[in-house]
């Protein structure tokens, strides 16, 4: 089990957004989280990566409780063991597309026996060979995506989040997000996204329904 949520709650002031969260993720898992605009899909996922503090409960990840990670094992959490696939792609613009993927490796050493994916050919199973060389604000939307893809690729981490990771792209490109993101799980990865689309939902190996009432929630297996 890569990561366990145990009651979790979150509340903004007098506001609950959502309480009494449980749900467990495995290595090579897929898990959707769904629900209608403002259930909090994004918040418990910032959640997961320690962007946001839920107000109770436990996030377990490998048996560690990391809602009670200081600033030091939060770091080396999201370094060492996160990937994140942002709405907004997180990628530095006026950075080349190789350097974007430079500085997401600057932090790990690869050891040489390591088999995470050149950057080349990380960007070859995106559909972006030869593009590497290219500032990313010269790209469209939709190849901006893919570099982030090629991101999750080289880094190869254990717990890859996305947030609505196809909710502006095209047919075509959505089946490249969904055929990436199932190749990580596959080798091991533990994949959670929030999502409204249908066709996403049904590539992934279970749902989470975050409950549109404070106290209610589902989890479905497929």
């Amino acid at each position: 089990m890569v990561i366990e949520v145990e009651n979790l709650s979150k509340a903004f002031e007098s506001r609950v957004l959502w309480h009494g969260v449980d749900f467990t993720v495995d290595q090579g898992e897929m898990l959707a989280l769904v629900g209608p605009s403002g259930s909090g899909k994004s918040t418990l996922l910032n959640c997961l990566g320690l962007l946001d503090r839920p107000t109770s409960g436990a996030i377990r990840y490998r048996g560690k409780d990391i809602t009670r990670f200081g600033r030091g094992q939060t770091r080396r959490f999201r370094r060492d063991s996160l990937g994140y696939l942002f709405q907004d792609y997180a990628l530095i613009e006026s950075a080349t597309v190789d350097e974007n993927l430079e500085v997401a490796l600057a932090p790990r050493r690869r050891a040489p026996d390591d088999s995470r994916p050149s950057i080349a050919e990380a960007l070859g199973r995106v559909g972006l060979a030869d593009r590497g060389k290219e500032r990313i604000h010269h790209l469209s939307g939709g190849e901006q995506q893919r570099v982030a893809l090629a991101r999750l690729i080289v880094q190869q981490p254990a717990l890859v989040l996305a947030d609505e990771p196809t909710g502006a792209l095209d047919d075509a490109n959505t089946a490249v997000v969904i055929d990436i993101l199932r190749e990580l799980s596959q080798a091991g990865c533990a994949v959670v996204l929030a999502t409204h689309d249908v066709t996403v939902r049904n590539a992934c190996d279970s749902v989470f329904a975050v409950p549109r009432q404070p106290g209610r929630h589902l989890v479905a297996n497929r």
